[in-house]
C-alpha cells in the first residue's frame, strides 16, 4: 500500500517554485556499499537546451607561460584567461585516465552571492580539474584553489568527486562580487553508505574535528555570521541553512529525488515524508547505510526512476493521461482558480542532454578500472554503454559537432534516442515494455561481456599497456556505435508497430499477414476503463449513446 501525501495548505503558501530550472541528479555509492568494491557516481545533466555529446580532453604538455581560455560551460559565454599548466591529464566526459570523476547539481542559494566578476564556472571547473587531479582530495584542493585564484562565476552547487576509493560531496557557493573566492564543505561518504543530492543543498551540520573526512573553507561559518545568515554556536552551524534556506523546490522537487533513491534501498523512509511535506525541520541525511549492495546495474536503473510505488508516482494520477506517462511537460508549476499546483520532478526527466555513471575500482589498473556508463538523452530510455577512461577516440554517434539542439543528424546517438523517447512520451505505456526489450538486451550483454573484456585487456596490459588501451578503444567505440544502430532499428519498430494509434499484430517475432501476403488488420486498444471514466465525468452527456 502506498502512502498518500499531502502538502498542508500553510506549506504552500509559505514557499513558491521557480519555473523551469535547471536541474540535474547525482547518486553516489561508496566501494562497499556496491556488489563488487567498485565506487560509483551518477549525472543527469538536465537541460533544455544542452546537446549530448561524449566531451574529449586528450592529455597534453604545454610551454611555460601557456594561457588558458575559460568559457562558460551553460552558455559559451568568454570568462577570461587563467594559467595553463605543464601537463593535463586524458578526460572523456566526466572521468579522467585516473578514474578521477566529478559530477554535480545546481542549487543557486542567496542571490547577492554570485560574483559576475569570477572567471571559474562551475562546469570548467569540472573539466580543468579532470585534466589537473589525480584523485578526489587532490580534486578539491584544485578546485578550491582555482576559485581562490580566479573567482567563482557560477551560483550556489554541490560536487561529487570520487576516484576508486573515496567519494566525497562537496558544497561551494561564491561570496559576491568584489570578495573573490568561495566559502565551502567537503564531507567524505563513508564506504558503506550511499548519497545523493538534487539540486538543493545537502550539508548541514558537519564534524568540525574531524581533519580526515570533512574539509571546509577558513571562513565558511564566519562568512556567514558576517553576513546574518548564521548566529548560534559553532557546532550548531549548517551549511544548508545558512547558504541555502529551504523553500518547496528543495523539498518537492529536489530532495524528494535523494529520498526515493534512500526508500528504494533502506526501510523506515516514511519517517521523512513530514519533511518533504513542509510538516517537520529533521532534513533528510546526508548518507545513509543501505539494506543492499548496489550493483552497476541497480545504479543505473535507479536514474530511471520516476517515484514508481511511491506517494509520488507519476504514472497513477489523471496527468499521466490514458497511457499511465511517468513524464509533465513543462513549466512544472500551474495556477488554476487562483491555486497554484505542482507536478513532480523525478530523477529521470526527457530534458537530459547526457547521463552516466561513472565505475571505479581500485583493484584494476586505471586504464581498465574506470568505465564510464554513458548514454544521451532521457535515463529512462538511454543506453548505458561502457566508455572506457583510457579511450582517445570517440564514437561517431557522441562526437562534439555530430548535430546540434537545431540540426538533426540520423548518425548522433542524441537525436536517435530522442526520437525514440519522443514517439514513447505519447503512447508510454504500449511502447515502454518493446524498449525495455531492446534496453536490457544490450545493457544485459554490455554487463555479460564485461569480465571477459577486461580480463583480455589485463592480460594485454601486463605484457604491452598500449596494445591493452588500442582494445578498449575499440570496444568502446565498436559498443556505441553498435548500440546507436540497434536503437535506431527500434524506433523504426515502434513507427510501423504503433501507427495512427493501431497496434500490429505479430507472432515469433514478424508481423502478421494475410495468406495473400497483406498486412492483418491490426489491434485497436482503446484506452483504459479509467480513463473511459475520467471522459464520462468530463464530457460524458455530450457523448452518450441515447437510442
Amino acid at each position: 500500500m502506498k502512502k498518500i501525501i499531502t502538502l498542508t495548505a500553510l506549506s504552500i503558501s509559505l514557499i513558491s517554485m521557480t519555473n523551469d530550472a535547471e536541474a540535474c541528479t547525482s547518486l553516489l555509492v561508496g566501494k562497499k556499499a556496491s556488489t563488487d568494491g567498485s565506487t560509483f557516481i551518477t549525472y543527469a545533466a538536465d537541460s533544455h537546451v544542452l546537446y549530448g555529446e561524449l566531451y574529449h580532453w586528450p592529455a597534453k604538455k604545454y610551454p611555460a607561460g601557456t594561457m588558458l581560455d575559460v568559457y562558460e560551460w551553460d552558455t559559451n559565454k568568454y570568462l577570461g584567461q587563467i594559467p595553463q599548466v605543464e601537463q593535463t591529464y586524458n578526460v572523456v566526459g566526466n572521468m579522467n585516465e585516473f578514474q578521477l570523476s566529478i559530477t554535480e547539481s545546481t542549487w543557486g542559494g542567496r542571490e547577492e552571492l554570485s560574483d559576475s566578476t569570477g572567471i571559474i564556472d562551475y562546469g570548467s571547473l569540472i573539466y580543468i580539474t579532470l585534466q589537473r587531479a589525480k584523485n578526489a582530495r587532490e580534486a578539491i584542493k584544485t578546485m578550491t584553489d582555482l576559485v581562490a585564484q580566479h573567482g567563482y562565476y557560477s551560483s550556489g552547487e554541490s560536487f561529487s568527486i570520487a576516484d576508486p576509493n573515496e567519494v566525497w560531496v562537496m558544497e561551494m557557493i561564491g561570496k559576491g562580487v568584489g570578495n573573490k573566492g568561495a566559502v565551502w564543505v567537503a564531507v567524505r561518504i563513508p564506504d558503506d553508505c550511499i548519497s545523493a543530492h538534487a539540486n538543493h543543498s545537502r550539508i548541514h551540520t558537519f564534524d568540525q574535528k574531524d581533519k580526515e573526512n570533512c574539509l571546509y573553507s577558513h571562513d565558511v561559518i564566519s562568512f556567514a555570521r558576517e553576513k546574518g545568515y548564521f548566529s548560534g554556536k559553532d557546532k550548531d552551524f549548517s551549511f544548508s541553512s545558512a547558504y541555502a534556506p529551504v523553500d518547496f523546490s528543495a523539498l518537492r522537487g529536489c530532495d524528494a529525488r535523494v529520498w526515493s533513491f534512500f526508500n528504494k534501498y533502506s526501510k523506515g523512509m516514511d519517517k521523512y515524508l513530514p519533511y518533504l511535506a513542509g510538516e517537520s525541520k529533521k532534513p533528510l541525511p546526508l548518507y545513509i547505510k543501505p539494506d543492499k549492495l548496489l550493483s552497476t546495474r541497480d545504479v543505473q536503473d535507479m536514474m530511471r526512476d520516476h517515484f514508481e510505488d511511491t506517494p509520488f508516482d507519476m504514472t497513477q494520477d489523471i496527468g499521466a493521461g490514458p497511457f499511465k506517462s511517468p513524464y509533465r511537460f513543462r513549466p512544472m508549476t500551474f495556477n488554476v482558480e487562483g491555486c497554484k499546483y505542482t507536478n513532480e520532478r523525478a530523477i529521470a526527466t526527457q530534458q537530459t542532454g547526457f547521463t552516466l555513471v561513472s565505475q571505479m575500482r581500485s583493484y584494476l589498473p586505471d586504464a581498465i578500472g574506470g568505465v564510464l556508463w554513458f548514454g544521451v538523452d532521457d535515463a529512462n530510455t538511454c543506453v548505458y554503454t561502457p566508455m572506457y577512461c583510457s579511450i582517445t577516440e570517440i564514437p561517431e554517434c557522441y562526437k562534439v559537432g555530430n548535430g546540434d539542439m537545431y540540426n538533426f543528424s540520423w548518425t548522433s546517438a542524441f537525436w536517435i534516442h530522442n526520437w525514440v523517447a519522443n514517439q514513447a512520451y505519447a503512447r508510454y505505456e504500449p511502447m515502454i515494455g518493446d524498449i525495455r526489450k531492446v534496453q536490457n538486451s544490450l545493457e544485459d550483454k554490455f554487463s555479460t561481456l564485461q569480465p571477459s573484456i577486461e580480463n583480455v585487456a589485463l592480460e594485454l596490459y601486463k605484457k604491452d599497456p598500449q596494445s591493452a588501451l588500442n582494445f578498449l578503444n575499440i570496444y568502446s567505440v565498436n559498443e556505441a556505435q553498435n548500440s546507436t544502430s540497434e536503437w535506431k532499428k527500434l524506433g523504426e519498430y515502434l513507427m510501423v508497430k504503433f501507427l495512427d494509434g493501431n497496434i500490429k499484430k505479430e507472432e515469433n517475432g514478424q508481423f502478421l499477414r494475410t495468406p495473400e501476403g497483406i498486412p492483418a488488420y491490426p489491434h485497436f486498444p482503446g484506452y483504459s476503463e479509467e480513463y473511459y471514466k475520467s471522459i464520462v465525468k468530463d464530457a460524458g452527456e455530450k457523448l452518450k449513446v441515447t437510442f
